[in-house]
């Protein structure tokens, strides 16, 4: 299956009402185990690098590492850097194989973060790749409050930065490790009504799974981030597995363990997102 970009998966999901998953890699096992998950359920799937990865891993061996695993699936495949923060991080992306880039200038005053994105945006676009940008802020669970997407923001944020994909914030939370929270599902709404651009929910751990799949059916909202509940299951297993047997030193057995239970969760996680996902 040939690698794609952002909007080549988005823009279907968006004409036959269903979502995408991001799903927040740390490294190679649960990279593999989320492409495996995606066959499993015949879905496309996004690979995303995030901070935290990067800060452990180089861009340009998580680039080739992704594009290994994309070259070789059975369903679309993405490469995406998740939340960058400057020009020249998403150009290195850009060099090291990544077909999508996320500009994240959310915490900078309106006119700066839609002159640094479209900057993004056009440097993505000139090389046949995808750029997804964030408007208004996503905050952190014990951190950063969110500040809510302004849907006059929005649309002008869409019309001037030419982003494939926009990121809101209508009530989600980033790292949150339970499901008690939900989206404005009003504020969605008047978003979409100003703008045709697919949008976006990071922070979708925090979001109930039931809402995840109406929503993925009923509105624009075309790609759900997952990351913490999938490192809270590789937690679970990893800690299972050393329990299992204390003795187990070997890193490649210890690891070979936990993909099972990750791809399981994964393929949970994508069912949500579906076209059958779920009750609209």
């Amino acid at each position: 299956m040939p690698l794609v970009t952002l909007a080549g998966v988005l823009q279907p999901a968006l004409r036959e009402h269903y979502a995408v998953g991001g799903l927040v890699c740390l490294g190679w096992e649960d990279a593999r185990a989320y492409v495996r998950a995606a066959e499993a359920e015949g879905l496309p799937v996004i690979l995303q690098a995030g901070p935290s990865c990067r800060k452990h891993t180089p861009l340009p061996i998580l680039g080739a590492m992704f594009r290994q695993l994309a070259e070789a699936a059975s369903v679309p495949v993405v490469v995406h850097l998740d939340h960058g923060y400057t020009f020249e991080e998403c150009r290195e992306a850009l060099d090291s194989g990544f077909t999508s880039l996320m500009y994240d200038g959310s915490r900078h005053p309106l006119a700066q973060n839609i002159e640094e994105t479209a900057r993004v945006a056009e440097l993505a676009h000139a090389a046949g790749i995808s750029c997804e940008g964030e408007i208004g802020f996503v905050g952190y669970a014990e951190g950063e409050e969110s500040r809510g997407t302004d849907p006059g923001d929005a649309a002008r944020f869409a019309r001037e930065t030419q982003v494939d994909a926009m990121a809101i914030s209508v009530g989600n939370v980033h790292l949150q490790q339970n499901r008690e929270g939900g989206l404005d599902e009003d504020r969605i709404r008047a978003i979409e009504a100003v703008t045709d651009v697919p949008l976006v929910i990071h922070g979708g751990s925090g979001v109930p799974w039931a809402q995840r799949a109406h929503l993925a059916r009923t509105s624009a909202i075309c790609k759900f981030n997952v990351g913490t509940e999938l490192r809270m299951e590789f937690g679970r297993a990893l800690r299972a597995a050393l329990t299992e047997d204390p003795d187990r030193f070997d890193r490649v057995q210890i690891l070979s363990a936990v993909e099972a239970p990750i791809e399981a969760a994964a393929r949970a996680a994508l069912r949500t997102l579906a076209p059958n996902g779920g009750p609209a």
